[in-house]
């Protein structure tokens, strides 16, 4: 693969790419937030999913959805902030997919995190499962977010029939975690972090798991890929992930595009553009 240097990409024109989680509706973006979705049309980005983490949120990213026919939303309630959680909460929640399931295409962000531990994880597992059950009330796949939380994540997510299928988000475990979540069926997501020299585990998973079972994202406005780590992410930045993955497994970045895309289209219901 070409580069001008060891840390910048040159990128071929006229490729398609998905982002298929990203967080449009922060108030990092409040400033310039068209510029950078029309930033995202110009550098081939055709899809973005961006994802609620709360109620608020979520409600914000329906409306940039509403806005946009290429962009589309996932409602939920991240581990971070399921203290806050009153059954009025997932009432909401419900309604908003249920006036707008034409944009509204899965729900999340919600699973668990044990890093940070903001809530207890008793809280954490309890709402959780909460949350897996109203998805598959509505018929809508999930975005799970895993940190530090493999077993207990794994195990919940085990006990439910999710027909509509699991997307391990920002995925950031070892290679034997991927293969026994996609044993059990479940997709991958990779994000900019596999373009970092420091992440041994993830590029192993990027080049062994199979390509029909990744999809690529941004988490923008976190986890900015190189060339442009410790600047704020966008979706039009996906693209320097999927050149690593292709770069790790010897193959174009053509093929990974397309794939990841063709994956998050027939994930998300979305037709292709």
């Amino acid at each position: 693969m070409n580069r001008k240097n060891t840390d910048t990409l040159i990128l071929p024109p006229g490729i398609a790419y998905f982002d298929s989680h990203c967080h449009l509706d922060m108030n990092t973006y409040d400033e310039d937030r068209n510029e950078l979705i029309a930033r995202a049309k110009t550098a081939g980005i055709t899809n973005v999913m961006t994802i609620g983490t709360d109620l608020k949120s979520s409600e914000a990213a329906v409306n940039i959805a509403l806005q946009h026919d290429y962009i589309f939303a996932a409602v939920g309630i991240h581990p971070h902030d399921v203290d806050n959680i009153r059954d009025s909460t997932y009432d909401a929640l419900i309604n908003l997919y249920k006036k707008n399931s034409s944009q509204v295409k899965g729900f999340g962000e919600i699973g668990l995190d044990y890093y940070k531990n903001y809530c207890s994880k008793e809280v954490q597992k309890r709402e959780f499962a909460r949350q897996l059950e109203i998805a598959a009330d509505l018929q809508l796949p999930v975005i799970i977010h895993d940190r530090d939380a493999d077993n207990d994540c794994f195990d919940i997510l085990s006990s439910f029939q999710l027909k509509e299928g699991c997307l391990m988000h920002c995925f950031g475990s070892d290679y034997p975690f991927a293969r026994k979540v996609l044993d059990r069926g479940m997709m991958i997501s990779i994000s900019g972090v596999v373009t970092f020299k420091n992440a041994p585990e993830l590029h192993e998973v990027a080049t062994k798991i199979p390509l029909d079972r990744m999809m690529i994202e941004t988490d923008g406005p976190y986890l900015t890929p190189v060339p442009y780590r410790g600047k704020r992410n966008e979706p039009a930045h996906v693209r320097y992930t999927a050149a690593r993955i292709a770069e790790l497994r010897g193959i174009s970045i053509e093929e990974v595009a397309e794939a990841t895309s063709r994956n998050a289209r027939q994930y998300f219901h979305i037709e292709e553009p």
